[in-house]
């Protein structure tokens, strides 16, 4: 089967296209590399000294906390708020791993913008001060300016209706999801599996409370594909399921779409003796729970193929944030805002002296020309180094791809 310039792969053709993309993505710009290459942050990580960074309180962490994991996210009811919203890499774990991890992603989107060194201590400056400031009323609105970048996609997110989604997502008015560069055919196992999935009883009784049905309603699978999406995440089970809620005829149904996903295991280093459940998809959904309550309440865990996976339905509310060209003044308020909302994130999960404690720490370890903690600033121009080294290398390596006339992966809609 193809598309016009797209040969779209059988299901046993799966794997090399999906090499080809992600290479092609992460080759794309020095923060596209840093988004996708998590595996080079923890082996960075692996390597550092003990003590080299604070040991904070044992909480959920993201585990991935670039900008591109944060987002724009609506509830069950359509209310919408600034989540993380990729929680693949999610373990109890060091909140200082996602300072670092975010602090690299926002010194790499500034360098990206030809800022001036010097802004990269300033935003990592502003982004101890908005992480900070989020322990003061974890449970409150965030006072923190809200950058052009955040302020776009918020209104853009409340504009969005279901017509916008199924416009990026499926085939005109029918009930069917297009194959194409982004969608490929699923075997016949795979849509067996898919079925039994959606006829259980806990994907039945997400896809009727996110539509306000009884949850008796009818739920049926009307269509499905295998989804390349992502960039690190490519090549694990990833599928787009096409749903019909009530009927009895297809006038009569609200369709939604669902995302399934593979759960692999987390790279991110768990605390020690941590309670966490041993099931990758329950890690999962209990992470997002803890940290992003808006995108948890509407995922679940179950098994597919014998392989752990989360699901949740995709709403048009949802959209990530792309952060390109910034201005100096962008860059801080980007650095602060965002930082805040991981902060929010951490906060509500500790004691009123837990969040002092930890806030002390912080606030420790700083020389008098910069007003953040020095294991910040040495770890992130460690990581922008060897990132920098490594994009290089990974574009010299798969230019000849590039070269080749290798069709670009498709920008993912949001």
């Amino acid at each position: 089967m193809k598309s016009k310039f797209f040969q779209i792969p059988g299901v046993d053709e799966r794997d090399p296209p999906l090499t080809v993309a992600r290479n092609l993505k992460m080759a794309r710009s020095a923060h596209a590399y840093v988004r996708g290459n998590t595996i080079q942050f923890y082996e960075w990580l692996d390597g550092l000294d003990v003590g080299a960074l604070p040991e904070g309180p044992a909480i959920w962490i993201c585990g991935d906390c670039h900008v591109g994991n944060l987002g724009p996210v609506a509830d069950a009811n359509g209310k919408i708020e600034i989540e993380i919203r990729d929680l693949d890499q999610t373990v109890i774990g060091n909140p200082a791993h996602d300072l670092v991890r975010l602090g690299l992603s926002l010194a790499s989107a500034a360098r990206g913008s030809d800022l001036p060194g010097v802004t990269t201590a300033q935003m990592l400056e502003q982004m101890i001060e908005g992480y900070q400031q989020a322990f003061d009323a974890p449970d409150g609105q965030l006072t923190a300016d809200l950058p052009q970048t955040v302020h776009f996609a918020m209104k853009q997110a409340a504009r969005r209706s279901w017509k916008h989604l199924a416009r990026e997502r499926i085939a005109d008015a029918d009930p069917i999801i297009p194959l194409g560069k982004r969608f490929w055919p699923i075997s016949g196992a795979e849509k067996r599996d898919i079925v039994r999935l959606v006829e259980a009883a806990p994907v039945r009784r997400l896809a009727t409370m996110l539509r306000s049905r009884d949850d008796d309603a009818t739920v049926q699978l009307l269509d499905a594909a295998y989804w390349m999406k992502g960039c690190s995440s490519l090549g694990l089970l990833r599928y787009c399921a096409l749903l019909g809620v009530g009927g009895p005829s297809f006038a009569d149904m609200e369709m939604c779409l669902m995302d399934v996903k593979e759960a692999a295991k987390a790279a991110a280093p768990r605390s020690a003796h941590a309670d966490m459940p041993l099931d990758d998809g329950e890690r999962v959904v209990e992470g997002a729970r803890r940290l992003s309550p808006f995108l948890g309440q509407r995922m679940r865990a179950a098994h597919l193929l014998d392989r752990p996976i989360f699901i949740r339905e995709l709403l048009p509310q949802d959209l990530k944030l792309e952060i390109s060209a910034m201005s100096h003044g962008e860059a801080m308020r980007a650095a602060r805002f965002l930082a805040a909302i991981v902060g929010k994130a951490h906060a509500r999960q500790m004691d009123e002296g837990t969040r002092r404690g930890w806030r002390t720490e912080l606030s420790k370890s700083r020389s008098r020309t910069l007003e953040a903690p020095s294991w910040l600033w040495s770890s992130v121009v460690d990581l922008l180094v060897s990132h920098e080294r490594g994009y290089l290398e990974h574009c010299r390596v798969h230019s000849s791809a590039a070269g080749a006339g290798a069709a670009p992966p498709p920008r993912s809609a949001p």
